[in-house]
């Protein structure tokens, strides 16, 4: 083939490939089709390089008309092939945007329900147990000031509760409550015996965040003063308590230590075969009595701390403290 039928035949090549691959690419319907024929017409395999290829049969002073030629097709192409991509683009957002529009004359299809905190319906549980019991809800301030959170309790300046890797201090004299026992004593303030009062609330310590500890949590403080108000008003009330709210789990109680009551002990229930701790409770101490002008040789009184947190675990089987946190829908749904 003489290199003027060469050249005749690469220039009807390049225009087949145009007109064929134009029509083509107009016609092409989504991404994925586009991609294929710009793979077919332009790829390193395509038919754009079958004819450059070609090119090496025609003599030196022909190849830059075909490469020229070919060059500029592939220009064309690609500008061919972007435009309808944009086109495809805009026409899919238009059907999207269709398909979500919103009829405001539209009768509402209903409001789909929220989900209580597991928190918050652990805490009015507790509340409720202890309302059924005669017991007032009473609250007090986050923010309080030594005297309250520390002095009015029992808690001496060098207790190991006073730590700085404990409480989180604003200055000298003020600091976030580290428990609900405040309420307490500002309430004993302004009221006199026979009291009976349960005190929810946020509480704040400098502890690490792992599955069981965390800086801020729930607690709720119960106080009960009369005459006559011994240990065993106490147990009795905790065990009616526990079993209200676990059902029947064995419960013990274990000799401990609260600058603030005396004696004191901490309760245990069994879960998932072992003993776990949910709160802490004794007779208030009659320093404390004292120091609110209750005469302690008339008037007793018993007191008991829990952690919400702890109790929502071990009533719902959660695994880890940082769940109540993360406004997880998927976990937040199932309560």
């Amino acid at each position: 083939m003489s290199s003027s039928v060469q050249l005749k035949h690469l220039s009807e090549e390049l225009d087949l490939l145009e007109a064929e691959a134009a029509n083509k690419i107009a016609e092409a319907s989504d991404g994925e089709t586009l991609e294929k024929l710009r793979l077919n017409f332009l790829g390193k395999k395509g038919r754009l390089s079958i004819v450059l290829g070609a090119m090496g049969k025609l003599p030196g002073n022909e190849r830059p008309l075909v490469g020229q030629r070919a060059n500029l097709l592939k220009s064309q192409l690609q500008e061919l092939i972007s435009q309808r991509l944009e086109v495809l683009k805009s026409q899919a957002l238009e059907k999207l945007l269709a398909q979500e529009t919103i009829d405001v004359t539209a009768p509402p299809s209903g409001i789909p329900q929220g989900h209580r905190h597991p928190l918050v319906t652990t805490t009015e549980k507790i509340i409720d147990l202890f309302s059924g019991l005669g017991y007032q809800v009473v609250e007090g301030p986050e923010l309080e000031s030594d005297f309250y959170n520390f002095e009015a309790l029992n808690i001496p300046p060098n207790h190991p509760a006073r730590d700085m890797q404990d409480t989180f201090y604003l200055d000298k004299s003020f600091l976030l409550r580290t428990h609900t026992s405040p309420v307490q004593i500002r309430y004993l303030e302004n009221n006199h015996p026979p009291i009976r009062i349960v005190s929810p609330g946020r509480v704040y310590r400098r502890d690490s965040v792992d599955a069981t500890h965390s800086p801020v949590f729930h607690q709720v403080e119960v106080l009960a003063i009369d005459e006559g108000l011994d240990f065993s008003h106490l147990r009795g009330t905790v065990m009616a308590f526990l079993k209200a709210f676990f059902g029947d789990l064995p419960i013990r109680f274990r000799a401990s230590y609260f600058p603030f009551t005396e004696p004191s002990a901490e309760v245990d229930v069994q879960w998932r075969g072992k003993w776990l701790e949910v709160m802490g409770c004794g007779m208030v101490d009659p320093a404390v009595l004292e120091g609110m002008g209750i005469d302690p040789e008339r008037w007793t009184g018993f007191a008991a701390g829990l952690g919400v947190e702890r109790f929502c675990m071990v009533k719902h089987g959660i695994d880890d403290i940082r769940r109540f946190y993360t406004n997880d829908l998927r976990f937040l749904e199932q309560f």
